[in-house]
């Protein structure tokens, strides 16, 4: 972030490869996400919401589970945040195992949403977290 012009490059990358597709809102995955998920939103001129770790939302929320190296965690999101048909973008810096974005789905499904397709800054590809994503798509900005 501290780069303006590879941050505000990521955004136009971002809004080149969605901004013709049908996106009723944006949620990024705590806490990158936010960063990239809010100024895409704004660009494509649609709503954003936030996936969070458990008790940091204030409103009544949906959760869903995901696997750890050693346990489980958990996101939740609140449940007015997505509406029935939503067709939802999911956005985070990064994708690893892909096990925190593959529950976020699982959230946006909770709520009767759609998933339009996954989107991060960088996709460390040789962790095969995409492949949890799948049928879904998933653009990654920089493949390492």
């Amino acid at each position: 972030m501290l780069d303006h012009d590879a941050f505000s490059e990521s955004i136009d990358i971002f809004c080149e490869e969605f901004g013709n597709s049908e996106i009723d809102l944006i949620v990024g995955i705590e806490s990158r996400g936010f960063i990239f998920g809010a100024p895409l939103a704004l660009r494509l001129g649609c709503p954003f919401a936030i996936a969070r770790k458990p008790g940091k939302l204030p409103a009544e929320t949906v959760s869903a589970e995901y696997e750890l190296e050693y346990g489980t965690d958990s996101v939740q999101i609140h449940k007015d945040a997505i509406k029935e048909g939503d067709k939802v973008l999911i956005i985070d810096d990064l994708i690893a195992t892909g096990g925190t974005a593959q529950a976020v789905g699982e959230l946006v499904t909770k709520c009767q949403g759609d998933i339009t397709g996954f989107a991060f800054l960088i996709n460390l590809a040789e962790l095969k977290g995409s492949d949890k994503l799948k049928p879904h798509p998933v653009f990654a900005i920089i493949d390492f």
